[in-house]
């Protein structure tokens, strides 16, 4: 079951939290804390219980499992003065009371997982809809390179396909070694290059084919 709060994602089954777009390389700990605080939502749990779910009879500082906190509340974008999610009780424990929904299960949200971009050491999940590149601080992908233009491409993601194209860029893109015109289909390890920046588009499941494709991060040549 995937379930949504906020510009998070998080997927039990695979156990895989995207946020803001980004898969969250976190421990197991911090999943668990998750998970277990979402099991809890609206009640609180004490220190105590978090302890004994996450650590069993291993003894631990209260300071790890403040941590542990800091650390989940910064993967999803939650802030311990002004929290959106996770609520502090003090000399008690914690609690989840942001709002929660489950995810749907039509096609378009299957695919969500599906189409992701490597930048570098950066894993972007693209869910459905459009997605632009550039150097401007409002594109959907960050790409802050002298080359590259402030709305450089855009990559457009629906139920079936995956598309590239450029926005009038003044270096132009070039997706597998070919200049972009119009838009351009793209397929799993397409290489996309913006400036002297480049990155890689993985398809990681594709829909109704009995192939799993792994997502091993990729080392372009230049």
């Amino acid at each position: 079951m995937r379930v949504v709060f906020g510009d998070c994602v998080f997927d039990r089954a695979s156990r895989e939290l995207t946020c803001r777009g980004a898969v969250v390389h976190g421990g197991p700990k911090l999943l668990a804390l998750l998970e277990l605080l979402l099991d809890a939502k609206p009640r609180a749990l004490t220190k105590d219980e978090i302890h004994k779910s996450l650590w069993g009879t291993t003894f631990v500082s209260d300071a790890t499992l403040t941590s542990l906190v800091a650390e989940l509340r910064a993967a999803i974008g939650d802030a311990a003065r002004s929290p959106r999610f996770i609520r502090t009780i003090h000399g008690y424990g914690y609690s989840f009371f942001g709002e929660v929904s489950a995810a749907t299960t039509h096609p378009d949200s299957v695919l969500t997982t599906t189409c992701r971009l490597f930048v570098g050491d950066r894993e972007i999940v693209l869910p459905v809809g459009e997605h632009v590149l550039g150097r401007s601080g409002e594109a959907s992908i960050l790409v802050d390179e002298a080359g590259v233009s402030r709305h450089h491409a855009q990559i457009t993601i629906d139920a079936h396909t995956a598309t590239l194209r450029d926005l009038g860029s003044k270096n132009g893109t070039i997706v597998n070694g070919s200049a972009v015109e119009g838009a351009v289909r793209l397929t799993d390890g397409a290489i996309i290059l913006l400036g002297a920046t480049a990155l890689t588009f993985r398809i990681v499941d594709t829909i109704g084919s009995t192939e799993t494709l792994t997502a091993a991060r990729p080392r372009p040549n230049l």
